[in-house]
């Protein structure tokens, strides 16, 4: 009698569920650098950003037809937000249940704040995505809703009087900056910096690009709401 085993995908063992949320991780940091440094040129004016806001619609013309680049990659971007959050929920659940003894109090401590803001703040930002896309993207939720002024649709998101969408923005982006800090942190650590200094090295670093990152999207909300951009 032949006995066949059943082995697991690869893509499924926990080096291929790390490998997932390493290559997912990376291309929405990418996206989320990219989109940071596109909102920044609103400072230059409602004309450049009109017009950067109207060349996004057009990448890949004539080879792609109309708005094509970007639902490629909002697709893609799904897709990669749906590979990262699976493959992180299966690596916990698996962590947890190799764990028979639990934790000293002050780790269990530790471990549960860190698993209480990830949740949470995943709630928040998917709440804030929906949001963001039926405001700034669909125009269902914005003041102006004028896809053909893409300037004065981010004016009147963060104008004073609508100082609730500015606090929510700021929630989700601060929501974003932890799980971008407890990622990089992850990150480096996985690279070698696992000595007491590299550790203190790898804090660091993540602390200032989670920080960096922040501001640079949180700068533009803040400069409509005190008038520096209208």
């Amino acid at each position: 009698m032949v006995v066949t085993t059943r082995t697991r995908s690869p893509i499924r063992s926990n080096v291929g569920l790390k490998a997932l949320m390493a290559v997912t991780g990376i291309i929405l940091v990418l996206f989320l650098i990219l989109h940071m440094l596109g909102n920044l040129k609103v400072f230059t004016g409602e004309t450049s950003f009109d017009h950067y806001a109207h060349w996004l619609r057009d990448i890949g013309k004539p080879l792609l037809p109309g708005v094509w680049y970007l639902w490629i990659q909002r697709g893609v971007l799904t897709v990669a937000v749906i590979g990262h959050i699976v493959a992180a929920t299966v690596l916990a659940r698996r962590a947890r249940a190799a764990r028979p003894v639990p934790y000293a109090h002050c780790a269990k401590v530790q471990g549960s704040y860190a698993a209480r803001t990830m949740r949470w703040g995943g709630v928040i930002i998917l709440l804030f995505v929906i949001y963001h896309l039926l405001d700034l993207t669909s125009g269902n939720l914005n003041p102006v809703g004028d896809p053909r002024r893409p300037y004065a649709n981010v004016v009147a998101d963060f104008a004073p009087e609508r100082w609730y969408v500015t606090l929510f923005y700021t929630l989700a982006i601060v929501a974003i900056g932890f799980h971008l800090r407890h990622g990089a942190f992850s990150a480096f650590r996985s690279l070698g910096q696992q000595t007491p200094k590299g550790e203190r090295r790898a804090r660091a670093a993540a602390l200032v690009f989670a920080v960096a990152l922040c501001a640079g999207f949180l700068v533009v909300p803040f400069a409509v709401l005190t008038g520096l951009v209208a």
